[in-house]
């Protein structure tokens, strides 16, 4: 079958998924490479990953497309993604160079990775197909296994050595050996006292407040507020309400509302 008559077979409705899907598919894979919160850039990755399967699925290969959900997007993305949110990783942790001259490496690496899919791509035979039907008469799983364990076996043994090479670099990279014991909770505990800083527990945040109140220092007994109740990133945000003008207005309506109230129960009497 000719590329012509391979083209007039597509209908419209696939042919709007697939420019649709092809182009938020791109702007995903650019938003993962550009953004600057490592966070953003993973569910940006795992929604390019998702349009993949949904493609995977549209040309009848079910089993790629369960597998690029199940696998890719449900366990190592979200893996990745809770490891990154757990861990706290910034955009200033990703300036700092481990090693020298990664980025030179990094974009090297790059360049011939492209070269490599351009000549792959100027490769593949565009002018005949073999169908679904044919390739899959086996069978889904079968035909894939067929091509992993015989045509392909060595680029598939390579990829499962890279990633077995990442998997133990990265753990060596981030591995810091302990040179001294870890204090105990009393040596913690004695550490405090000598150096006279907050023994008991922390005040609770929020005096007047109306909700979690997480952003409302908590008063001391002779009413000023404490800097020890707030978090401190929410300081460095300037997310912080001030106590001494939004706390002492609410304070005195709800004086002025319970002294309503004791007016009327008083002339309900």
């Amino acid at each position: 079958m000719s590329a012509t008559a391979a083209a007039s077979l597509t209908s419209t409705g696939e042919a709007v998924q697939f420019w649709v899907l092809g182009i938020t598919a791109v702007i995903g894979a650019l938003c993962t490479v550009l953004m600057k919160k490592a966070v953003h850039s993973a569910l940006c990755l795992a929604g390019t990953m998702i349009i993949l399967a949904v493609f995977y699925l549209a040309n009848g290969a079910y089993f790629l497309g369960v597998v690029q959900i199940i696998v890719y997007t449900g366990a190592i993305m979200m893996l990745f993604l809770f490891v990154v949110m757990l861990v706290g990783v910034t955009a200033a942790d990703s300036l700092t160079e481990t090693l020298k001259g990664q980025r030179w490496l990094a974009a090297l690496c790059g360049l011939g990775f492209g070269i490599l899919l351009i000549a792959g791509i100027g490769n593949a035979g565009l002018k005949t197909f073999n169908g679904l039907g044919r390739v899959n008469s086996g069978g889904h799983v079968e035909a894939l296994a067929a091509l992993i364990f015989t045509k392909y076996v060595f680029a598939f043994e390579i990829t499962g050595a890279l990633l077995i090479t990442a998997a133990v670099g990265a753990m060596v990279l981030t591995h810091k050996e302990r040179t001294e014991r870890a204090a105990t909770q009393r040596e913690l505990a004695e550490r405090r006292v000598r150096e006279g800083v907050q023994l008991p527990p922390l005040p609770a945040p929020g005096v007047y407040a109306r909700h979690n109140a997480v952003d409302v220092p908590g008063l001391l007994p002779d009413g000023t507020p404490s800097d020890l109740t707030v978090s401190k990133t929410l300081r460095a945000r300037g997310q912080v309400r001030d106590v001494s003008a939004e706390a002492i207005e609410d304070l005195k309506a709800l004086e002025q509302r319970s002294a309503e109230r004791l007016g009327r129960e008083e002339a309900a009497k």
